[in-house]
């Protein structure tokens, strides 16, 4: 009998997810002559009635999806399936009506790609059943533990960096400093990653402590040197101890903008990048990775293989239990090769003067 996998997508959107549907169908089909659903808008799909999915075709999925941003399956980061918001405003425990809807596909075993939250859902949702589940992680945050890469965050890097090349000469010509931020919920991997590859003069992440004062004296300096402009990157999650004096929807980025200019003198402009990172065209690394994993959760299922998450680490494909990477996250090392680079480049963290 041909068995039949299923794929979502679960949680924000990003660059590399269509190449990753992709892949996991090309590989089910071609390795093991079998089908794959793709169940659509996440968990949220498996509440309609016939649920939302359809057969992916492998002769339909040809080099031109890996090329397109986003999923063409539709995603979700919202309604938890243990806590759903209802039209009332209460919340309802819908869980056992996703598993039924998992039953009434028939699956063999389902591969879900999402961020951390996500695959922690996903797998508590799967814990009750015999369906074998394999993740994959999908985070322009790049903060899934377990896996040095993630399928999304090479693009939101090369979006920021580009970004970066474009203010440079703005800043310049205006004198001005430019303050880009990033996002970054909990971890400064895009901030640090673009500002060493952007030409960036002050990098503030979450991980390292920093002041304003030193930021401040950092700006000063480099008009001590003749310059008279400045790249600051600044990732969302990025507050320093004057956090409490922020008021009203003001991002970190406008707040920090708004003071340097109190502070310096200098005009300050910010532009808050936002879900521009998320979609684009992915990077070939993107792509790479998608593919990678795609084929290693596809043989993993093969090999009778669940609970499991694939992952990149020392230039392999690895897979790990997924009990070692949920409720949990990996952050940007205060001593790693990242941050130990960019202070040899004379990137002001905002940790010292």
């Amino acid at each position: 009998m041909t068995k039949c996998i299923g794929i979502l997508t679960s949680g924000g959107d990003c660059a590399g997810l269509n190449a990753t549907i992709r892949a996991v169908a090309l590989r089910a089909h071609h390795g093991y002559g079998w089908k794959t659903v793709g169940i659509s808008h996440g968990t949220h799909g498996l509440l309609h009635r016939p649920v939302a999915a359809e057969p992916l075709d492998p002769s339909r999925l040809d080099a031109v999806l890996a090329r397109q941003g986003g999923t063409f399956l539709g995603t979700t980061n919202r309604g938890n399936p243990f806590a759903f918001p209802m039209p009332d405003g209460s919340l309802k425990d819908r869980s056992p009506e996703m598993v039924e809807g998992l039953r009434e596909l028939h699956l063999d075993g389902l591969i879900g790609v999402g961020g951390d939250g996500s695959l922690e859902i996903l797998r508590r949702l799967l814990s009750g059943t015999n369906l074998p589940f394999i993740g994959i992680p999908k985070t322009i945050d790049n903060d899934v533990h377990q896996t040095e890469r993630a399928v999304g965050y090479s693009t939101a890097v090369a979006i920021a960096t580009e970004a970066l090349d474009r203010l440079q000469p703005t800043g310049a010509s205006h004198e001005r400093v430019m303050v880009l931020e990033v996002m970054g919920r909990d971890a400064g991997h895009i901030a640090i990653a673009a500002g060493i590859a952007g030409g960036a003069d002050i990098v503030l992440i979450p991980e390292v402590d920093w002041h304003l004062d030193h930021v401040v004296r950092r700006i000063d300096a480099l008009r001590r040197t003749g310059r008279s402009s400045a790249l600051v990157v600044v990732a969302e999650a990025a507050l320093d101890s004057h956090q409490g004096e922020r008021s009203g929807d003001a991002s970190i980025g406008e707040w920090l903008a708004h003071r340097l200019m109190e502070m310096t003198g200098a005009e300050a402009r910010a532009t808050v990048l936002g879900h521009v990172q998320r979609g684009a065209q992915p990077t070939a690394e993107d792509r790479l990775l998608a593919a990678a994993f795609g084929v290693r959760a596809v043989d993993l299922l093969a090999a009778g293989k669940g609970d499991r998450m694939v992952g990149w680490w020392n230039r392999s494909v690895i897979d790990v239990p997924l009990e070692k990477v949920v409720g949990r996250s990996r952050t940007v090392d205060p001593d790693g090769a990242l941050i130990r680079t960019a202070r040899a480049l004379g990137i002001c963290l905002g940790d010292k003067g």
